[in-house]
């Protein structure tokens, strides 16, 4: 098994750990990062977007004008779609519902192949736990600074946009708050990892790795 360096938050290595082949070296199947991804963007639509039909516009109470003798084409109603402020003719409407089906065991699959390849892109960082007292973004900022040194990878600290996930062992508050002000980071607990944010992300920066790495190869064995 491949074995990765941990860090903490002072510039220090304090250990190794190894990544275990069934999360960390399995087969990378692109095509599941298409369909999961378009699966979890697809959820996120809230079809609540809607036109009016021609039933649903104001006016069109009256004829606009005789039926004929005017030389002018018949009209029943300004409410019709070929006028000006009429009903729109097979517009979208607020029940249409865009979720798809994906099943558990793509959903996993998924997840492991965009693991793996980060892995293999070398862009995964361990960390052994984030400790802040209470919310500080300053301290925050430092301890990337001092991270991205550690591990060599400086565009941890200087990317500006999607720069890091980081993934925590369990809700902490504290460090949520520390990195709220960084366009350039994202934080989730590590049980709720999904490809979507772990691919949007160039590193993933994993908090107490032993027990995360615990967590997720239960994941595996449960799907």
């Amino acid at each position: 098994m491949p074995v990765m360096d941990v860090y903490n938050i002072a510039h220090e290595k304090v250990g190794s750990v190894s990544l275990d082949e069934a999360v960390f070296a399995a087969e990378v199947k692109e095509h599941l990062f298409h369909a999961v991804v378009r699966w979890q963007l697809a959820a996120r639509r809230q079809g609540t977007h809607a036109t009016r039909r021609r039933a649903e516009v104001s006016g069109g109470g009256k004829k606009p004008w005789a039926q004929k003798g005017t030389g002018q084409a018949r009209h029943s109603s300004t409410r019709s779609p070929i006028w000006r402020h009429g009903g729109i003719t097979f517009g979208p409407r607020s029940d249409r519902d865009y979720s798809e089906k994906i099943n558990k065991k793509m959903r996993m699959g998924a997840l492991l192949s965009v693991l793996s390849r980060k892995a293999k892109d070398g862009e995964i960082i361990l960390v052994d736990k984030f400790a802040f007292a209470e919310p500080k973004t300053a301290q925050a900022k430092t301890t990337l600074a001092k991270l991205a040194a550690a591990a060599g990878a400086a565009t941890l600290a200087s990317k500006k946009k999607n720069a890091a996930l980081l993934a925590l062992a369990g809700y902490d508050k504290n460090t949520i708050k520390s990195f709220n002000n960084f366009g350039s980071v994202m934080t989730e607990e590590a049980r709720n990892l999904n490809p979507l944010n772990v691919m949007t992300s160039k590193y993933l920066v994993i908090e107490k790795p032993e027990e995360t790495f615990a967590a997720l190869i239960a994941r595996t064995k449960s799907k």
